[in-house]
Protein backbone atom coordinates (compact mmCIF):
# COMPACT_ATOMS: atom_id res chain seq x y z
CA UNK A 1 0.00 0.00 0.00
CA UNK A 2 2.67 2.39 0.77
CA UNK A 3 4.82 2.33 -2.68
CA UNK A 4 0.95 2.61 -4.18
CA UNK A 5 0.56 5.74 -2.65
CA UNK A 6 4.15 6.54 -3.07
CA UNK A 7 4.02 6.24 -6.79
CA UNK A 8 0.26 7.85 -7.00
CA UNK A 9 2.51 11.28 -5.08
CA UNK A 10 4.90 11.24 -7.79
CA UNK A 11 2.56 10.85 -10.67
CA UNK A 12 0.63 14.04 -9.48
CA UNK A 13 3.71 16.37 -9.10
CA UNK A 14 2.90 19.77 -8.68
CA UNK A 15 0.23 22.17 -7.80
CA UNK A 16 -1.90 19.23 -7.04
CA UNK A 17 0.58 17.84 -4.79
CA UNK A 18 0.81 21.38 -2.69
CA UNK A 19 -3.74 21.65 -2.61
CA UNK A 20 -3.04 17.94 -0.97
CA UNK A 21 -1.10 19.05 1.41
CA UNK A 22 -2.57 22.67 2.15
CA UNK A 23 -5.67 20.68 2.78
CA UNK A 24 -4.39 18.06 5.06
CA UNK A 25 -2.14 20.15 7.47
CA UNK A 26 -2.58 22.93 10.27
CA UNK A 27 -2.91 26.43 9.25
CA UNK A 28 -0.69 28.58 11.54
CA UNK A 29 -0.26 32.57 12.02
CA UNK A 30 3.29 33.61 12.38
CA UNK A 31 4.74 36.38 15.32
CA UNK A 32 6.83 38.42 14.24
CA UNK A 33 9.37 40.40 17.32
CA UNK A 34 11.59 42.90 16.39
CA UNK A 35 14.78 43.28 19.17
CA UNK A 36 15.75 47.21 17.61
CA UNK A 37 18.57 48.05 19.35
CA UNK A 38 20.50 51.49 18.17
CA UNK A 39 23.93 52.74 17.88
CA UNK A 40 24.34 53.18 21.70
CA UNK A 41 22.86 49.96 22.41
CA UNK A 42 19.50 51.19 23.66
CA UNK A 43 16.33 49.04 22.70
CA UNK A 44 13.26 50.38 21.13
CA UNK A 45 10.27 49.55 22.92
CA UNK A 46 6.85 50.70 22.49
CA UNK A 47 4.10 50.97 24.67
CA UNK A 48 1.09 49.05 22.71
CA UNK A 49 -2.86 50.27 23.04
CA UNK A 50 -4.18 46.70 22.61
CA UNK A 51 -2.07 44.89 25.21
CA UNK A 52 -3.31 44.45 28.65
CA UNK A 53 -2.96 47.56 30.76
CA UNK A 54 -0.82 46.32 33.24
CA UNK A 55 1.63 45.06 30.73
CA UNK A 56 1.43 47.50 27.82
CA UNK A 57 5.12 47.94 27.02
CA UNK A 58 7.08 45.35 24.57
CA UNK A 59 8.70 45.22 21.28
CA UNK A 60 7.77 45.77 17.83
CA UNK A 61 5.67 43.41 16.84
CA UNK A 62 3.16 41.59 14.15
CA UNK A 63 2.06 38.91 12.17
CA UNK A 64 3.64 38.28 8.96
CA UNK A 65 1.52 38.65 5.26
CA UNK A 66 1.25 35.82 3.19
CA UNK A 67 4.59 35.31 0.95
CA UNK A 68 6.86 37.58 3.15
CA UNK A 69 10.14 36.62 4.20
CA UNK A 70 10.30 36.78 8.23
CA UNK A 71 13.37 39.50 8.74
CA UNK A 72 11.23 41.74 6.21
CA UNK A 73 8.24 41.47 8.30
CA UNK A 74 10.36 42.94 10.82
CA UNK A 75 11.03 45.78 8.67
CA UNK A 76 7.27 46.26 7.74
CA UNK A 77 6.20 46.18 11.08
CA UNK A 78 8.52 49.15 12.45
CA UNK A 79 8.31 51.53 9.63
CA UNK A 80 4.20 50.95 10.27
CA UNK A 81 4.24 51.06 13.75
CA UNK A 82 6.79 54.21 14.48
CA UNK A 83 8.05 55.59 11.12
CA UNK A 84 11.50 53.99 11.58
CA UNK A 85 13.39 52.69 9.13
CA UNK A 86 15.52 48.88 10.22
CA UNK A 87 18.06 46.44 8.90
CA UNK A 88 17.30 43.17 10.03
CA UNK A 89 19.79 40.76 11.55
CA UNK A 90 19.96 37.27 12.98
CA UNK A 91 17.64 35.10 14.02
CA UNK A 92 17.13 35.20 17.81
CA UNK A 93 14.47 32.86 18.80
CA UNK A 94 11.90 30.44 17.02
CA UNK A 95 8.98 29.46 19.54
CA UNK A 96 6.36 26.92 18.61
CA UNK A 97 3.63 24.54 20.63
CA UNK A 98 1.06 27.03 20.54
CA UNK A 99 -2.30 26.11 19.13
CA UNK A 100 -2.63 28.07 16.11
CA UNK A 101 0.73 30.17 15.95
CA UNK A 102 4.25 30.25 15.68
CA UNK A 103 6.68 33.17 17.24
CA UNK A 104 9.75 34.33 15.58
CA UNK A 105 12.40 37.19 17.03
CA UNK A 106 15.25 38.93 15.10
CA UNK A 107 17.61 41.51 16.12
CA UNK A 108 17.47 44.64 14.28
CA UNK A 109 19.64 47.91 13.77
CA UNK A 110 17.83 51.22 13.71
CA UNK A 111 19.21 52.95 10.68
CA UNK A 112 16.82 55.96 10.34
CA UNK A 113 13.73 57.43 9.64
CA UNK A 114 11.49 59.72 11.68
CA UNK A 115 9.48 58.83 14.24
CA UNK A 116 5.78 59.08 13.56
CA UNK A 117 3.48 56.54 15.49
CA UNK A 118 0.82 54.30 14.52
CA UNK A 119 -2.00 56.37 17.09
CA UNK A 120 -4.07 53.47 16.55
CA UNK A 121 -1.71 50.42 17.69
CA UNK A 122 1.01 52.65 19.51
CA UNK A 123 0.66 55.20 22.35
CA UNK A 124 4.38 55.82 23.03
CA UNK A 125 8.35 54.81 21.55
CA UNK A 126 10.62 55.30 23.76
CA UNK A 127 14.73 54.15 23.33
CA UNK A 128 15.55 52.17 26.66
CA UNK A 129 18.73 50.44 28.57
CA UNK A 130 19.02 47.07 28.48
CA UNK A 131 19.60 47.54 31.90
CA UNK A 132 16.72 50.09 33.07
CA UNK A 133 13.74 48.89 31.31
CA UNK A 134 10.15 50.11 32.42
CA UNK A 135 8.02 48.00 34.28
CA UNK A 136 4.92 46.27 32.80
CA UNK A 137 6.88 44.35 30.20
CA UNK A 138 5.97 41.05 29.03
CA UNK A 139 8.64 38.77 30.89
CA UNK A 140 9.75 36.67 26.90
CA UNK A 141 10.35 39.96 25.61
CA UNK A 142 12.96 40.88 28.87
CA UNK A 143 14.66 37.86 27.52
CA UNK A 144 14.72 38.33 24.24
CA UNK A 145 16.24 41.84 25.17
CA UNK A 146 18.74 40.47 27.13
CA UNK A 147 19.71 37.09 25.36
CA UNK A 148 21.42 40.04 22.79
CA UNK A 149 23.91 41.13 25.67
CA UNK A 150 27.46 40.71 25.73
CA UNK A 151 28.33 38.25 28.38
Amino acid sequence: MKRILARGWRIIRGPLQWRILWLSHAKFMIGVTGVVRNEEGQVLLLKHRMWPVERPWGLPTGYAVKGEEFPQTVVREVREETGLEVVPGRLVQVTSGYRLRAEIAYEALHVGGTLKLDSFEILEAKWFSPAALPEGMQESHVQLIKSGLPT
